[in-house]
């Protein structure tokens, strides 16, 4: 299980590369989880975990829209292997629970996880390249790139912080912030998806 949770990461990081930026910050805000290492003791992912955010924030500088420079394949895939395994590391040492990196990279495990799922509903070829990511479409509703990434971003480091906040909370406050977060993605994935409607009924 655990297997396939780090593979669909590596898959995942590779999907939502789509975008100026937008994969460089996930990374750069979502290994900042190396502060709940070093907070928690384990220095050693602490110092992983920064030397990625280090790594990648000298990436985003170029990267960053309008972007002179891109990813790829190899850098995508790469954070999102790094991505699951420090965050299985984490919780094998104890350092958080299983939901915590979860949590923490969850603007991407939602858009790709639910849209993929749409897709093999529609009875659609999933492993097909497609537009229909949530962020795909609001760039194709006229959203520019900076724009995007500035929105996610802020998403992203509420998602963080969160999850900084409720690592050592206790269960039912867990609970209550876990559901309230899922609440507001499904807020935010209806509200794409009925503004994407409208956009097409209006260009049809």
């Amino acid at each position: 299980m655990l297997t396939f949770a780090v593979a669909w990461m590596v898959n995942l990081f590779n999907f939502m590369d789509g975008a100026d930026g937008l994969a460089g910050g996930m990374a750069v805000i979502g290994f900042a989880y190396g502060l709940a290492s070093v907070t928690a003791g384990n220095g050693d992912l602490g110092l992983l975990s920064f030397c990625v955010v280090a790594a990648v924030s000298g990436f985003l500088v170029f990267n960053f829209p309008p972007a002179r420079i891109f990813m790829g394949d190899a850098g995508s895939t790469t954070l999102g292997f790094l991505s699951g395994t420090l965050g299985v590391l984490g919780w094998q040492s104890g350092t958080w629970p299983l939901w915590f990196p979860v949590l923490v990279f969850s603007p991407f495990v939602v858009d790709a996880t639910v849209t993929l799922l749409h897709r093999a509903l529609r009875g659609e070829k999933v492993w097909q390249a497609h537009r229909e990511h949530s962020y795909q479409k609001l760039v194709r509703m006229g959203w520019s790139h900076r724009r995007l990434v500035l929105t996610e971003y802020v998403l992203m480091t509420a998602c963080a912080g969160a999850a900084f906040v409720l690592k050592d909370a206790s269960a039912a406050v867990v609970l209550v912030g876990l559901c309230t977060t899922a609440v507001v993605y499904a807020l935010i994935i209806v509200a794409v998806g009925v503004k994407w409607r409208n956009s097409q009924a209006l260009s049809g």
